[in-house]
């Protein structure tokens, strides 16, 4: 029977079992060696870019190291009495931003609460009221008083957006730092500024306001998507049956 396997043509090829000698004398395989997770260097984390805060304070911006430090303020695009020689992409100038706070400053007030809101109803919920107002101040006391109770908080809405200095602030830089304070006390104090500027110079606040809103915002009028319309040929006719 050994004799006959050893003879069949169909076992010839099958692999002879090796001794432990040869097992032992090959050379084991290599495994490429795995990259350790531990020393793999990752990339450097971003660092997220922070606004402002729920009490209105600004916090860092990427690449900062310490996450609180306040933002540098950027200046306003104008002053506070700068009404001239400036035009916009939008054909809005300051001479017409100068003539329509003068004479209708509920227009100025509805529309930067407008591009600063872009929402719709916006110009209408907040030039209404700010009309009503006009008229029972100037009813009662002769002048614009009780209007801008209702419109310093756009003022502070537009340098808290867009990181503006605030007068206090600038006051402390132009001193040499004299009235330098902690971010809270300065909010607050900014906050007091921007009230005693509508108070005492109100068209100005407004036409400054709507001058630097409108070189950042475009108004939300220009935004809307285009309407389709469709015309019939000019050789096409209907007919009657």
């Amino acid at each position: 029977m050994s004799n006959s396997e050893e003879s069949s043509p169909l076992l010839s090829n099958q692999p002879q079992p090796t001794t432990t000698d040869e097992t032992t004398n090959k050379s084991p395989t290599k495994t490429p060696p795995t990259p350790d997770t531990k020393t793999k260097q990752s990339p450097p984390p971003i660092a997220p870019v922070y606004g402002w805060t729920a009490d209105g304070l600004p916090l860092t911006h990427a690449g900062a190291n310490v996450i609180g430090e306040p933002l540098p303020r950027a200046q306003w695009d104008s002053g506070l009495f700068a009404c001239l020689g400036h035009n916009d992409d939008f054909c809005s100038s300051d001479l017409e931003v100068c003539l329509l706070g003068s004479v209708a400053p509920c227009v100025v007030y509805g529309s930067n609460v407008e591009r600063l809101g872009s929402a719709p109803g916006t110009f209408a919920n907040h030039c209404l009221p700010y009309t009503g107002l006009y008229l029972i101040g100037n009813s009662l006391f002769g002048w614009n008083c009780m209007a801008p109770w209702f419109s310093y908080p756009t003022r502070t809405a537009i340098r808290r957006k867009f990181n503006l200095q605030g007068n206090w602030e600038g006051m402390s830089k132009s001193c040499g730092g004299c009235c330098d304070m902690e971010e809270e006390q300065l909010e607050q104090a900014e906050l007091a500024c921007d009230f005693a500027t509508h108070v005492c110079c109100h068209p100005c606040a407004l036409c400054q306001e709507g001058r630097e809103i409108r070189r950042r915002v475009p108004h939300p009028g220009f935004g809307a998507q285009a309407m389709a319309v469709m015309i019939a040929p000019g050789g096409q006719t209907m007919g009657r049956h």
